[in-house]
């Protein structure tokens, strides 16, 4: 079941992605902004540990912004997490 975050302060719009039953993490899609980055994020994450994303991730800025792309996935990852009380 694919899952959606809107991100914020950053350039695409969406961010989907799959975490299954043992927290891993697939199929990481940014809609908008910069392909070239966002498949090498999906890549990397693909397979991984949701909460060892997040732990990778997490506090990276873009510039200026406070936040960046890999950040915002985190967030999503996180965001899911606690939704489904997988995470505090």
């Amino acid at each position: 079941m694919a899952y959606s975050y809107n991100p914020t302060g950053v350039c695409p719009r969406k961010i989907t992605f799959d975490v299954d039953k043992e927290n891993k993490v697939h199929d990481v899609k940014f809609m908008g902004g910069c392909y070239g980055n966002h498949e090498g994020i999906a890549h990397l994450v693909e397979g991984m540990d949701a909460e060892e994303v997040i732990g990778k991730l997490e506090g990276i800025e873009c510039g200026f912004k406070g936040t960046s792309c890999p950040d915002q996935l985190a967030k999503a990852l996180r965001a899911h997490l606690v939704k489904y009380e997988k995470i505090s």
